[in-house]
């Protein structure tokens, strides 16, 4: 017997990509022999009602969308025994799927979604308790996101490179005092960013060690250096090999704390999720995740 899903959708996503796929996996879904019925979401809110109903139900929630809804139907699943969360991806970056293995095509994604096993994974919880499953950001990467989020959609996923340059000739240095599990850390400099998953921005490897289950965030302080030099060093990022700059530190700890000399907005799975200052911690194994066989 198949399995029995609830498939909740955010047609804008990826500048309307999730509604283009829809067709294609809803025919996917039943030639696998996979029970559905879709959902399409209004925000964020009606999704975490939609993800809480589908659980309580018995059904696997899968979102179609990018991955501000993963979190959201993360943050809203964690609570509920025995939830599964599916993901098949329709927006611009997708980093989740890219990390954890799932095709980045959302039709062939539809065989995880039929096949795939239930793995416990880590979500980031974000001050009062924001869920979220990628990496939480803030500094410069507060200037680029809010950039990206303003963008024309037919950019695609090359909207977080864009974002990123874009970020650049405004941006001077900021000063920020990082505590991970309780050991200080102060500098001046471009970003902190706290990763749950290796990848955000649509393949940018900003954390390339860390993992989705190991109870921990990689904590990634992103030091001063001239703009020229850290223009050249930002390709670096699609590879992970940044990490290797001298201005760059990566710690790891279950607990950060963050504050800084002026306020930001701290952003996460593509979305804002707080303000400085801060705290984000890792949740270990927070909820099951269809995943590759």
């Amino acid at each position: 017997m198949g399995r029995s899903i609830s498939l909740i959708v955010n047609p804008s996503a990826g500048g309307g990509r999730a509604a283009r796929a829809l067709p294609k996996v809803q025919n996917r879904l039943s030639a696998l022999g996979v029970t559905f019925h879709t959902e399409t979401t209004r925000d964020f809110a009606h999704a975490r009602d939609l993800a809480v109903a589908a659980a309580r139900g018995g059904e696997i929630a899968v979102t179609l969308s990018g991955d501000g809804l993963v979190g959201c139907v993360a943050g809203a699943l964690r609570g509920v025994d025995g939830a599964v969360l599916g993901v098949l991806p329709g927006g611009r970056g997708n980093d989740f799927a890219r990390v954890a293995g799932i095709p980045l095509d959302p039709e062939a994604a539809c065989d995880v979604i039929a096949h795939g096993i239930e793995r416990p994974l880590d979500v980031g919880e974000a001050g009062d308790g924001a869920t979220f499953i990628g990496i939480a950001s803030l500094g410069f990467d507060s200037v680029a996101n809010r950039i990206a989020n303003e963008a024309p959609g037919q950019l695609g996923k090359l909207v977080y490179l864009y974002g990123a340059l874009r970020a650049v000739a405004g941006w001077r240095p900021a000063t920020f005092e990082v505590e991970v599990d309780g050991e200080r850390h102060a500098f001046s400099g471009w970003s902190v960013a706290a990763a749950n998953s290796k990848a955000y921005g649509g393949g940018m490897f900003l954390a390339p060690e860390a993992e989705l289950d190991d109870g921990a965030l990689d904590v990634v302080l992103s030091a001063r250096t001239g703009k020229l030099r850290f223009l050249w060093s930002l390709p670096k990022v699609f590879k992970g090999t940044h990490v290797h700059e001298p201005s760059v530190t990566v710690l790891r700890g279950r607990e950060v704390r963050v504050s800084a000399d002026r306020p930001f907005t701290v952003y996460a799975d593509g979305d804002p999720i707080g303000e400085l200052p801060i705290v984000l911690r890792a949740v270990p194994h927070a909820l099951k995740v269809l995943m590759p066989a």
